[in-house]
């Protein structure tokens, strides 16, 4: 470099040198994929989080169609051995429940433990 600041193409490459340099050093690189690395263990915990609404949501919708059969098939017959089927479609929702509980607990914890930086 001549150091003849006058020149815009001098100027123009002393800008992209330092460009470059600034955003290739080590600081930068490491504290870039320690971002990207916290992004993507975000975004998994989140999905596990959905995945575990979804569950959810579907035993929900299985434990209520068989509670209800259930219920009808108690009403029309008085048969006790109904009561066990509504008994084991309330447990697996709560089963469910709990599994939705501990997802989402271990999801924020992982993602609170993952270092950031």
């Amino acid at each position: 470099m001549s150091g003849n600041t006058n020149d815009p193409t001098e100027q123009l490459m002393n800008a992209v040198n330092f460009g470059q340099q600034s955003v290739m050093s080590q600081n930068v690189i490491k504290a870039s994929g320690a971002g990207k690395s916290y992004q993507s263990v975000a975004q998994s915990t989140a999905i596990a989080v959905q995945d575990a609404a979804d569950n959810l949501r579907n035993v929900s919708i299985m434990s209520t169609t068989a509670a209800g059969v259930a219920m009808a098939q108690l009403l029309a017959t008085g048969e006790s051995k109904y009561k066990d089927v509504i008994t084991e479609a309330n447990n697996m929702v709560s089963d469910a429940a709990d599994n939705f509980s501990k997802i989402g607990k271990d999801a924020a914890d992982v993602l609170s433990n993952y270092p950031s930086s």
